[in-house]
């Protein structure tokens, strides 16, 4: 086989039993893989009494997202891999799409089908929705979905097109491309690893695709729900790193500090709402980043040139200012 599904698992039994036998029956191209993330719940035992031909990888540990993929993606021989979340349901002939279109150019590194919502299908969903992009301040957004307006799936985005990231939630990816970025960087430990994979990439050269023939629905939330202080706290340290780690020097400083502002302002936002727990997790993803700053700084490598498929901009005051709330509606000269 030439193609690696891998599912990373953490307590998720009830997506597996959910899930696994969609990805099983509309996968003949692939082997299936499980790599479990020290669960402690059934989910091993559950794999191995009901789906026999999966293969399992035991992570013998919580290595998060990143950590998990990178461990279990390390000795994998397959030309293609796909990090596929537990809660995606995938649909007939999802692989065919992808395949192809990596075999067509070799300048794609990575790509991602379309994703809409398992509990709305009529409409795409926040991780990736039609393909994603980034602002000059480093929020992104999709097409699709600008914050959190959801957009019904009209078949407006259903060109293959070149994209700035490709979702974590079905990243499709070559090994070699995989592998000569040293994977996801498990610092992150989860969210926004994948924009940083994607950014790694481009700036090697390499092209981001979205491929809208190939079709997944996703949960989302599975793992850490959208509320929770820890992925607020992981969003925006890892938000803050992204950016060091791939701004040109000019920008770096001017960048990082407009975006202290705007995390000051969504602070402000979170408290007024109540949402305390999440308003600290701001204050503590900064400190956070402050502490490893110089970590984050000396990973920074390779070309730093001007990439397409950045919006030139802020999606923020696109959004919040201009009352742009979808992606068709945002000026095409700044893409």
């Amino acid at each position: 086989m030439r193609v690696a599904v891998v599912i990373l698992n953490w307590n998720g039994r009830l997506f597996l039993e959910k899930f696994l036998q969609s990805a099983l029956q509309n996968s003949p191209q692939a082997n299936l893989y499980v790599a479990d993330n020290a669960s402690t719940d059934d989910s091993l035992e559950f794999v191995r009494n009901n789906f026999p031909t999966v293969k399992l990888i035991d992570n013998g540990e919580n290595l998060g997202f990143a950590g998990g993929y990178n461990k279990a993606l390390s000795e994998l021989t397959e030309e293609y891999f796909v990090l596929l979340n537990s809660d995606v349901e995938v649909s007939e002939n999802w692989l065919a799409p992808l395949i192809e279109l990596l075999d067509s150019d070799s300048e794609i590194g990575a790509c991602q089908p379309k994703v809409l919502s398992y509990n709305q299908k009529t409409h795409f969903e926040y991780a990736g929705a039609s393909g994603g992009f980034l602002d000059s301040y480093g929020y992104p957004f999709c097409r699709g979905r600008l914050f959190d307006t959801l957009e019904e799936d009209k078949g407006q985005y259903q060109d293959v097109s070149e994209v700035f990231w490709a979702t974590g939630a079905c990243l499709f990816v070559r090994n070699g491309c995989y592998k000569e970025q040293g994977g996801l960087d498990a610092d992150f430990f989860a969210h926004m690893e994948e924009i940083d994979f994607c950014w790694r990439l481009k700036r090697a050269g390499y092209k981001i695709m979205v491929q809208p023939a190939s079709v997944v629905y996703h949960v989302g939330g599975g793992t850490l729900p959208k509320s929770n202080p820890w992925k607020t706290f992981l969003n925006f340290r890892n938000g803050l790193e992204l950016l060091v780690k791939n701004l040109p020097k000019s920008r770096l400083i001017p960048v990082i500090l407009t975006r202290m502002v705007l995390d000051g302002i969504a602070a402000l936002k979170f408290l007024l709402s109540g949402k305390t727990g999440d308003f600290f997790a701001i204050f503590k993803a900064h400190f956070s980043f402050y502490s490893r700053f110089s970590k984050t700084y000396r990973k920074r490598s390779g070309n730093y040139a001007k990439l397409g498929q950045q919006f030139d901009g802020s999606i923020v005051c696109q959004y919040f200012v201009m009352g742009n709330t979808k992606f068709t509606s945002l000026p095409s000269n700044k893409l």
